[in-house]
């Protein structure tokens, strides 16, 4: 085992699922929205994107440890990179910034770069790539229950659900 990406691996579902947690606010503005019938209890988020951001730091280990050269690796760590930063901008949007039409334009960035995952994975490891089909899962139901919110809440800002 490779014990330096283990490491950052892990480190980077830990960082990704702590981050989205703490910037997540279940609070008064949160449970004013409207909210379609079928979006799952909140407590359920927490140990599905716990499981998921295991699976894809797993998937970050098989990749780069499966990659021939250096450069793949590299390769690999940028679509791991910018799928952070694509994950990484969505709580603040939707819940610090209480703008789930922004949170709506930029899931779209964030279900790209699971798909890069799944896609560019492939020709290193079927197995990696695998691992963040669930991944793409959540996040496609995670992009309709985002719409459904907008579409349920009218515009936001200024002329729509206040802060």
């Amino acid at each position: 085992m490779d014990w330096t990406i283990a490491i950052i691996a892990a480190a980077w579902a830990i960082i990704l699922g702590g981050v989205g947690g703490f910037l997540t606010e279940i609070g008064p503005w949160y449970r004013k929205l409207k909210k379609p019938s079928w979006q799952p209890p909140d407590w359920l988020f927490g140990p599905a994107w716990t499981v998921i951001l295991g699976l894809a730091g797993w998937s970050l280990y098989v990749a780069v440890t499966s990659a021939p050269t250096l450069g793949d690796k590299a390769f690999i760590g940028g679509l791991f990179l910018a799928n952070f930063a694509a994950h990484f901008a969505w709580s603040p949007l939707f819940f610090k910034f209480k703008r789930p039409d922004f949170a709506l334009f930029e899931v779209v960035f964030l279900w790209l770069s699971v798909l890069a995952l799944v896609v560019f994975l492939m020709p290193y490891t079927e197995f990696a790539a695998w691992l963040n089909v669930p991944y793409l899962a959540w996040v496609s139901f995670a992009a309709f229950l985002n719409w459904k919110i907008v579409q349920l809440n009218g515009p936001f800002g200024n002329n729509g659900v206040e802060a």
